[in-house]
């Protein structure tokens, strides 16, 4: 794998095992964010579960990119997920749109290098 693809794998996993991991244990400050993307998060929470299961889901795929284990099954537990935060930010939260880009672009780079995992799906 070249030099992006590991550098795109090691800040991708780290970004969602860091930022999962704060959805359960809370050590890093929440972002002051606009009125409407507020709500949004506070339904999420009170559900009792999306949250729970979003962020857990987050710390099991950057774990398997951090390890470089099951790193196809990774970038496909995490799609759905960085689509809801790229879009969250882009219609709520404008604040914080280069950082999904960011991941946004990771994860390209990483289906790239693995395409060959994912062409029977566009077949």
């Amino acid at each position: 794998m070249s030099k992006v693809a590991t550098g795109a794998r090691i800040v991708m996993g780290a970004a969602f095992v860091v930022f999962g991991l704060n959805g359960f244990f809370h050590f890093l400050p929440d972002p002051a964010l606009p009125e409407r993307a507020r709500a949004v998060i506070t339904s999420f929470v009170q559900t009792g579960y999306l949250m729970q299961v979003v962020k857990g889901t987050e710390v099991v795929g950057g774990s398997l990119l951090l390890t470089g284990v099951a790193v196809p099954l990774a970038l496909v537990l995490l799609a759905p997920i960085l689509v809801n935060i790229f879009l969250f930010h882009l219609m709520l939260a404008p604040g914080g749109l280069g950082p999904a880009v960011v991941l946004g672009a990771c994860e390209l780079v990483l289906a790239r290098a693995h395409w060959s995992r994912f062409r029977g799906l566009f077949s």
